[in-house]
């Protein structure tokens, strides 16, 4: 049985979530904490399995206990239960950045966080990340594998092509810590746009997008309807929106939003984007899957291979937060690259070049 640490300031929060926990026999949540002090305290003599820590505490909040625990080299697999305003969007975002591995929207009020929907978000966020336990540890410092895993499909044709080339990237839980590893070491020349989809909701890819950007040599931002596709910039999907690739009358491509119904309770949902493909004008699509929950992604890049040339790069599972999304596009046969994180973004330039 796994047993989960609670922290948080409310106490009414704090038995919820402990009841919600609870109702999984896979799990047991019977210690908490009302603030980042006291759980910084209990982590240094205790090891618990996860820890649901709250962002907004008194004494130490949730970003100043990760920066603790990261400082003392306290192992703790971490998620964030974080509000849906702008600021606490910035403070989870840092939190990801220090080692939280997803985080799950609190509800706003007592009749929210006794309904369906949060319980099985946060009951899907701990049993996918407990399958993949040993890479959870709040992926600190990735070692690189030398070398890359090459997926023989022989029924795919050559990737050898010259011409204008999109990336495309999908990741969810785990995605926010793994593109830092990943958006900050691609080249300002990037020889080619790329659309990236991770799942969060409104107002938190906006914040990733910024601090992207920061970090970055590219230009990184949310996406906006009608943003026209160049090279050497990231076009992040609006959470709460689909993001589609349109081809233009003149040339060129742009980009569409949809609030569209989600597909699978997503929304950004990959396989939108990835099967707006379809009518691209591009020589060749870059198809990059990160760690994340379930399957998105896969069905889109399988039909876009019947009419698009296409490459795609998957994450390993030991590299992986939730060796999800990589895993199932890889069991369909349709990677050509399995390789770590540390090795992603040299794979994507192999394929597209620089300017």
């Amino acid at each position: 049985m796994r047993n989960i640490l609670v922290v948080d300031d409310s106490a009414l929060m704090r038995r919820v979530i402990c009841d919600i926990i609870n109702t999984d026999k896979q799990f047991q949540a019977n210690d908490v904490c009302r603030d980042g002090l006291e759980a910084y305290e209990r982590l240094k003599t205790t090891s618990y399995d996860a820890v649901i820590l709250d962002v907004n505490m008194p004494k130490m909040d949730g970003l100043q206990l990760l920066e603790k625990l990261q400082k003392d080299k306290i192992k703790a697999t971490v998620i964030m239960v974080s509000t849906l305003t702008t600021r606490d969007a910035q403070t989870t975002i840092l939190a990801m950045e220090r080692g939280a591995v997803e985080f799950v929207p609190k509800p706003s009020n007592i009749i929210e966080a006794k309904g369906n929907p949060f319980k099985e978000q946060l009951l899907g966020v701990l049993r996918a990340v407990f399958e993949t336990q040993q890479n959870v540890h709040r992926m600190p410092d990735i070692k690189p594998v030398t070398g890359t895993q090459p997926v023989r499909t022989p029924a795919r044709v050559s990737h050898n092509v010259s011409g204008d080339r999109l990336i495309a990237l999908a990741c969810s839980t785990g995605g926010p810590k793994s593109l830092q590893s990943v958006i900050p070491f691609l080249p300002k020349e990037m020889n080619a746009p790329m659309v990236l989809v991770q799942h969060m909701p409104a107002g938190f890819t906006k914040t990733m997008a910024d601090r992207l950007n920061e970090v970055s040599k590219v230009s990184v931002k949310e996406a906006q309807e009608g943003d026209v596709l160049q090279k050497g910039t990231v076009y992040i999907a609006p959470g709460g929106k689909h993001m589609l690739v349109k081809k233009m009358p003149g040339g060129g491509h742009r980009i569409t939003l949809s609030d569209a119904a989600p597909i699978g309770g997503l929304k950004p949902c990959a396989n939108v984007t990835y099967e707006s493909l379809n009518d691209c004008a591009y020589d060749e699509i870059i198809c990059v899957i990160l760690t994340g929950m379930g399957a998105d992604g896969t069905q889109g890049i399988i039909e876009l291979q019947k009419h698009k040339k296409v490459h795609t790069i998957a994450q390993d599972a030991k590299s992986c937060v939730v060796y999800g999304m990589p895993k199932a596009i890889a069991e369909a046969g349709a990677a050509d690259e399995i390789v770590p994180l540390t090795e992603i973004a040299q794979a994507i330039i192999k394929n597209v070049g620089v300017k």
